[in-house]
């Protein structure tokens, strides 16, 4: 059984609850702290208030007597007796309470205010206060008076106040986090209505980024619209291709029928002949216009920037590439060479796409300068870095007012007498725009057409040289 599918709204309740639990964690330490350091602040006073009075009390008593009923009382009393004092003379040492209670490192001052201090008897941590006062009855005596208590009232003051204090800010933390699942629901419906549009589309594929996009969002439809972009562009591609096929097979798949007819009626030898070469030369070109259409539709699918990068060496690759159509250009009746340099030009770019290049452009000056021309494939480098692959025939060539045409698809020059497609200059052109390069049409020295392709400069180092 597979886990829970990830939710938008439980991230968010998460991330928020997490965060707010430990802040109630870390505010309920900080009251007790604030509400410790009170109770200690009110203590401390009382303790001075008590060991004030006592001084008031103990000053004018005859020193060595017994203490008054009133001082007394107001020193042993304590409701949960965890108080503690002591009164000692100079003189005549304790005079009353617990022996036991450590006195202040020091004798205070004579008649100062009483001083604070934390001290323990046995186990149990003590808070005391101190007074050091001079008998009005003896001025050759003085006495120490110390009030002590635990600390158990001031932490229980301390947790009361924590208690209190926890149950109000529980209570406004789940106040709070009603708000925020209202606020967290409330605020993902503003998806609904792209939701909505999305889900209202069929074979739509305009873009679904309007006004009423939250700008946290946005990322994603944007992405969306540059997929939508992107399969609009290939349905496009695919409803071109399937018209530019329709479109160009139609004559050659018609002469073939028509020839197949023909052969069918007249069952001479002579006739049939007649009928193959046909059949056999539409075929041909069918099977090359076929290859032609498909070869423009994957340079056309892929983005510019989908070259795959590798180093290639121009001055190993080119020339390999021309030997491969030496023996159809001896068929051809077409001399076919090569000029470049021996030391490597090198670019960044995909093998295979290049040499389809070189093929478009071999294939068209073969096929348009006719039997007994020339076709030269010259390589060589530009002071800048770039390189040059040209590809030069003397054939007819094209009027001067055409040579922009020559990359639109289907384009052919009044008056030639080849059958090609017109697809192949238009290939050649999609390739070098995937490579940045520059595809430039000429005129020849003498006569005839040069293709010149100028690519960009490639990096020394960091690429791998295929």
């Amino acid at each position: 059984m597979s886990g829970l599918r990830p939710s938008l709204r439980r991230r968010l309740l998460v991330f928020l609850l997490i965060p707010m639990a430990v802040l109630l964690v870390l505010d309920a330490g900080l009251t007790y702290g604030v509400a410790l350091s009170y109770a200690n602040r009110v203590h401390d006073r009382d303790l001075s208030d008590d060991a004030l009075t006592l001084a008031k009390m103990m000053g004018n008593q005859q020193l060595g007597s017994e203490l008054t009923p009133q001082a007394r009382f107001l020193l042993e009393y304590d409701p949960n007796g965890h108080s503690y004092f002591s009164v000692r003379s100079s003189k005549h040492g304790l005079l009353a309470g617990n022996p036991q209670l450590p006195q202040p490192v020091g004798a205070p001052p004579l008649n100062v205010a009483p001083m604070l201090y934390d001290t323990r008897l046995g186990k149990h941590p003590l808070r005391a206060a101190a007074i050091h006062i001079r008998s009005q009855r003896d001025p050759g005596d003085s006495l120490i008076i110390t009030v002590a208590d635990t600390l158990r009232d001031r932490r229980q003051q301390a947790r009361e106040i924590l208690l209190l204090a926890t149950v109000m800010q529980t209570l406004l933390l789940i106040c709070v986090l009603s708000l925020v699942w209202f606020g967290v629901n409330h605020g993902l419906r503003v998806l609904d209505p792209l939701t909505a549009r999305l889900a209202a589309r069929s074979h739509e594929l305009t873009p679904i980024g309007r006004d009423d996009v939250p700008q946290e969002i946005l990322p994603l439809t944007r992405t969306i619209d540059a997929l939508f972009g992107r399969l609009r562009s290939m349905l496009a591609l695919h409803d071109r291709f399937i018209a530019d096929a329709a479109h160009q097979l139609r004559t050659p798949l018609a002469g073939l029928s028509l020839h197949v007819e023909r052969a069918l009626a007249d069952p001479r030898p002579e006739t049939v002949a007649d009928a193959l070469a046909h059949i056999h030369r539409l075929t041909q070109r069918a099977a090359r216009t076929s290859s032609q259409l498909l070869a423009l539709t994957r340079a056309q699918a892929a983005p510019v920037d989908a070259v795959e990068r590798s180093l290639l060496d121009l001055s190993r690759l080119i020339p390999e590439a021309v030997s491969l159509r030496v023996h159809e250009a001896l068929v051809a009746g077409v001399d076919l060479g090569y000029q470049g340099p021996r030391q490597p030009l090198r670019i960044i770019g995909d093998a295979a796409c290049v040499h389809d290049l070189l093929d478009n452009l071999i294939d068209n000056s073969i096929r348009y300068a006719g039997r007994g021309s020339s076709v030269t494939v010259t390589l060589q480098p530009y002071a800048d870095g770039r390189v040059s692959l040209s590809v030069e025939d003397d054939g007819p060539g094209v009027p001067p007012a055409l040579l922009p045409r020559l990359s639109e698809r289907f384009f052919r020059a009044p008056g030639s007498s080849e059958d090609g497609s017109g697809l192949g200059l238009a290939i050649v052109q999609r390739i070098a725009e995937r490579h940045h390069a520059e595809v430039i049409y000429q005129l020849g020295e003498v006569r005839g057409l040069c293709v010149e392709v100028r690519f960009p400069a490639a990096p020394t180092t960091g690429t791998q040289i295929t």
